[in-house]
């Protein structure tokens, strides 16, 4: 099995994406799937998209591609069955595609510094969270999004705004989710700011429970 790992950037761009790679291609390593990280835009074709069993984004910002083809290539994609796995700041990416804004499930909007908080498990049932525990605690860059995306998505996780200090969504603001309502399977997590982030086992299994829900197990 092959997973993309795509970070491009043409907007802002997280010091963290090298241990993110890293990260992931351990992952791959160790539960014998490989991963393919790249950050050139050719890779956003049928041909090339049809290799892969999911694709993810690893911070990615602004554009994915300078051709409007690439568009097409990964709608295709993901109508077509394929799989879709958004980290951190793949929600500050292509604001102005209306397809891409339902992919991902939310845009961001803002955040505070960073800082700890309490993170809330609402599904222990999904790849994702069964491994965490009801109430999480770590330190992380906590996005405020554009909408609340829970009428269209499946909340799995959602972050406790009285323990931390500048949330603006109020007392229902979700982190991580899923959702199959465009052909493909797609998963978003808003953790992973920090390089320190890629350390931790608990969000490794994070990461690796969401790409197992995206290619679909």
């Amino acid at each position: 099995m092959r997973i993309l790992v795509y970070s491009r950037t043409t907007g802002f761009r997280h010091d963290s994406i090298p241990a993110g790679v890293a990260a992931l291609t351990a992952l791959g390593r160790d539960h014998r799937f490989e991963v393919v990280a790249t950050e050139d835009p050719a890779v956003l074709t049928p041909g090339e998209l049809a290799g892969f069993a999911a694709v993810t984004f690893l911070s990615t910002s602004g554009t994915i591609s300078a051709d409007p083809s690439a568009r097409d290539a990964l709608e295709r994609y993901v109508r077509d069955g394929g799989g879709f796995a958004g980290i951190h700041a793949a929600s500050t990416t292509e604001y102005d595609w209306p397809f891409f804004g339902e992919l991902v499930g939310a845009r961001f909007d803002r955040h505070p510094d960073v800082q700890p908080a309490r993170l809330l498990v609402e599904d222990s049932a999904h790849p994702a969270t069964a491994h965490l525990p009801a109430v999480w605690s770590r330190t992380d860059e906590w996005y405020d999004f554009r909408t609340n995306p829970r009428d269209r998505v499946r909340v799995l996780l959602r972050v406790d705004e009285t323990s931390y200090t500048g949330g603006a969504m109020g007392a229902d603001h979700p982190l991580a989710w899923c959702h199959d309502s465009l052909g493909g399977r797609s998963f978003y997590t808003a953790l992973g700011h920090t390089a320190e982030s890629y350390a931790e086992p608990a969000v490794l299994g994070h990461l690796l429970g969401g790409i197992r829900y995206a290619t679909g197990g």
